[in-house]
């Protein structure tokens, strides 16, 4: 069983913030297999149930806000019976620049409270992630209003191309796996 969780905070103030692209990836990918999202009892998660290149799939959005990812991972990982080799979290990343993705296994939280709360969950760091860059803020702005707030307008008009590219890779992992992933979409643009 494979699980990918996509990163993010429920409610509606969120969920068009930066913060938030992991949920936006993992619903668009749900929405091209025509699955829909439901409340996965004992995981405090929305979960959707796919099958892509012959493998069953679990998609969630844990419903505990971002940095209390954790527990709600380890309870999804327990209940669909999925190692840390089945997991693939995504999630924002300040440090890539807008649109850029960056798929490896293990590693640290790099700062991000949602993946270090997983890590510390399940006390350990081998699973697969999947990081989309959102950019740094500008003018000072603190990075904590910054990962809260919606896409510019000049964003919005590349999102759905970076949605796009973010199930693709996810696409990928499931089916020829995290090494090919990588080869494809660790590139930067101009490598491209």
């Amino acid at each position: 069983m494979k699980l990918i969780v996509g990163l993010g905070n429920p409610g509606t103030a969120y969920r068009d913030s930066r913060h938030n692209i992991g949920f936006m990836a993992v619903k668009a990918l749900a929405h091209s297999s025509k699955a829909a999202f439901k409340r996965d009892i004992g995981t405090r998660s929305l979960s959707a149930k796919i099958k892509y290149a012959g493998q069953n799939v679990i998609l969630a959005m844990p419903l505990t806000f971002m940095n209390l990812s954790g527990p709600a991972v380890k309870a999804l990982m327990k209940k669909y019976k999925a190692g840390p080799e089945g997991l693939l979290v995504v999630c924002d990343d300040l440090d890539l620049e807008f649109g850029r993705l960056k798929i490896k296994t293990g590693g640290t939280s790099a700062g991000h409270r949602g993946v270090g709360s997983i890590i510390e969950s399940l006390s350990g760091d081998s699973f697969s992630r999947l990081r989309v860059g959102i950019g740094r803020p500008c003018c000072g702005q603190d990075a904590s209003e910054y990962v809260l707030s919606p896409f510019t307008k000049r964003e919005k008009e590349q999102l759905s191309e970076i949605i796009e590219k973010t199930v693709d890779c996810c696409r990928a992992w499931i089916g020829p796996g995290i090494t090919e992933a990588m080869s494809i979409f660790n590139k930067r643009s101009e490598e491209e």
